[in-house]
């Protein structure tokens, strides 16, 4: 029986990582699979798990990247200090969860920065927020979070204002808001303070243009999607999942 990989998360409408990870396989000449696993509550984890004994790997999307940390046997020390996972290895018996994402977003963004991109803007306070402020502290760019509800830790859309964009050059969006298939949805930030100093960054790749990014383009901003991001955290779950043991 060919070992399996997958995919978790809900809804999977759309997903770059079958395709790529067959193309993986298939050059490498190594006897595997990678589904998708839509699950509706992550309580299905464990049931998935049983149910699928050939598993040796997963990758962890939306909404499950901090859920799933408790039915995981460990962490590595990056997943720990992040509090997200996106990656888990199956061996023997045993699953371990890590963080590729942080590494993903870090090498897709630094070649894009430029001095005035001292400070950040995280859109978002989910899993993929944490591991956006963990490269960020990596790279020594403070950040504040900003939500739809006023927090502790996070401000709302409605505290933005003139000279809170413009002292955040970097603006990064972190929310599914725009993803396939409601491609017209974008957050609710006030574009009209954007600049063409600015650099707007969008997990989203699907589309390839979200609406986030292009109302930062007709500003004049440098715009990214996560397209090489999504890429880079792919070719790290596979270091992952091939090393010994």
């Amino acid at each position: 029986m060919p070992a399996q990989y997958g995919l978790i998360g809900y809804p999977l409408q759309h997903s770059f990582s079958p395709a790529y990870f067959k193309t993986k396989f298939a050059a490498q000449h190594i006897d595997a699979v990678y589904g998708l696993f839509p699950l509706e509550t992550i309580s299905e984890f464990t049931g998935l798990l049983a149910s699928h004994p050939e598993l040796e790997g997963l990758n962890v999307t939306t909404p499950y990247k901090e859920a799933v940390i408790p039915y995981l046997d460990q962490l590595d020390e990056v997943a720990r200090e992040i509090g997200a996972v996106n990656c888990i290895a199956i061996k023997h018996g045993k699953t371990t969860g890590y963080n590729t994402d942080a590494m993903g977003f870090e090498k897709s963004l630094n070649p894009l920065l430029k001095p005035q991109h001292t400070q950040a803007l995280i859109l978002g306070t989910g899993g993929s927020s944490k591991a956006v402020a963990y490269a960020l502290t990596q790279l020594g760019i403070p950040f504040q979070k900003v939500s739809r509800m006023k927090t502790e830790g996070a401000l709302s859309y409605d505290d933005l204002n003139v000279d809170i964009i413009s002292r955040h050059k970097l603006i990064i969006n972190t929310t599914p808001v725009g993803m396939y298939p409601n491609i017209d949805a974008m957050p609710p930030f006030p574009f009209a303070c954007v600049s063409s100093h600015h650099l707007l960054f969008d997990l989203i790749y699907n589309p390839v243009e979200t609406k986030f990014l292009a109302k930062g383009r007709e500003q004049g901003a440098v715009t990214k999607n996560g397209f090489e991001m999504l890429q880079l955290q792919a070719e790290a779950s596979w270091g992952i999942w091939m090393s010994e043991p």
